[in-house]
């Protein structure tokens, strides 16, 4: 019942098809490795293995051709939500945010971007604006204001607008502060920022 829910939200916006269901987190994996959706949306809970695991499979640190995964859950724990974003996740929404934020995670995650959902935000950058983190290579002074921008959610052309260069400089700006830091994508960026305290 909950997937065909899912479903019916999801096809109710025209931009979106849903290519693939699985009744567990071991067929998840499988079936996404198969069919390579653009994002995958995994529950927290799944028998034989979690969504966490499952974004750890199909997007987490040493994984050669990452997958876009999206967390859901009905379950508002801090813990969940810090686990999923180490593991890859490039969004993590609650169930009970409605039809039209499940929509927009979808598609901030196929446009590369992030969305967490706004009960938890407060609390997660609070939680990483108090954490250190050792330092790599040093930022240039631009290559720190496209990082702080992309911790506010902006996307790649918003910032180009904001700093007055190309897209094509912005993407070049976040390549070069990915090598630096070690951040695998737009999510470990921000979370970058704030753990090192530069969110300006």
């Amino acid at each position: 019942m909950v997937r065909r829910n899912l479903r019916r939200i999801l096809e109710s916006a025209p931009d979106l098809r849903v290519v693939g269901e699985a009744a567990d987190g071991v067929a998840a994996v499988e079936r996404a490795r198969v069919l390579r959706p653009d994002v995958v949306l995994a529950d927290i809970r799944m028998p034989r293995r979690d969504g966490l695991a499952v974004a750890r499979e199909l997007a987490g640190p040493g994984v050669p051709d990452p997958v876009r995964v999206v967390v859901i859950t009905t379950f508002e724990l801090d813990e969940y939500v810090y686990a999923a974003l180490r593991n890859g996740a490039c969004g993590f929404l609650l169930k009970r945010s409605g039809p039209a934020l499940l929509i927009e995670g979808v598609r901030a995650a196929m446009a590369g971007d992030l969305l967490v959902s706004p009960q938890l935000t407060v609390r997660l950058l609070a939680h990483l604006s108090g954490r250190s983190r050792p330092e790599g290579e040093e930022l240039t002074e631009r290559e720190l204001a496209v990082a702080r921008l992309v911790a506010r959610a902006r996307t790649n052309a918003e910032i180009a607008a904001e700093l007055f260069v190309t897209p094509g400089t912005v993407k070049t700006h976040l390549a070069n502060i990915q090598r630096k830091t070690g951040a695998r994508n737009r999510v470990a960026i921000a979370a970058w920022v704030w753990e090192t305290g530069r969110s300006g």
